[in-house]
């Protein structure tokens, strides 16, 4: 793989240390098995990718998403995968929509307990009593005197 290839690849380090979750602590990997599955999951990256990109641009779509991944998967397949990441999508949203919830809630009691603080910054001032001069494009008015005779 040469250094642009590299630069586009999953970084080895990663690569290994998935490897590794799934042997027992005394395996080992070599050098040139990292490499090679660094090879084999980039290319399976790229192919789905490709196959999900495909599609969104026969549908006028620019992003591509978590659906158009699954869809790729089976319509290449890979139905067990695309099985496995539609359940991981599901949580994963179910996930973000509670973290919304969560947090709209948490706003929520914070700005009732400063409502009455708001509403005094924002309230407009209260008009002057009447008996006061007031000031009228910088011109002062007096209020209607009354005659005492």
């Amino acid at each position: 793989m040469d250094q642009e290839e590299q630069d586009k690849a999953l970084p080895i380090a990663n690569v290994g240390r998935i490897m590794k979750q799934n042997l027992p602590p005394s395996a080992k990997i070599s050098k040139e098995g990292k490499q090679l599955m660094q090879e084999c999951v980039t290319e399976f990256i790229s192919f789905v990718t490709a196959e999900a990109s495909d599609k969104c641009h026969k549908e006028n779509r620019k992003t591509v998403n978590g659906d158009d991944i699954c869809w790729a998967l089976s319509s290449l397949g890979f139905d067990n995968y695309a099985e496995a990441i539609a359940m991981y999508l599901h949580k994963y949203r179910q996930a973000e929509r509670e973290k919304i919830i969560h947090n709209n809630k948490k706003y929520e009691g914070s700005a009732a307990k400063s409502l009455n603080q708001t509403q005094l910054i924002l309230a407009p001032p209260p008009p002057p009593p009447p008996s006061l001069s007031r000031v009228t494009h910088h011109k002062v008015q007096n209020p209607p005197t009354t005659d005492q005779s």
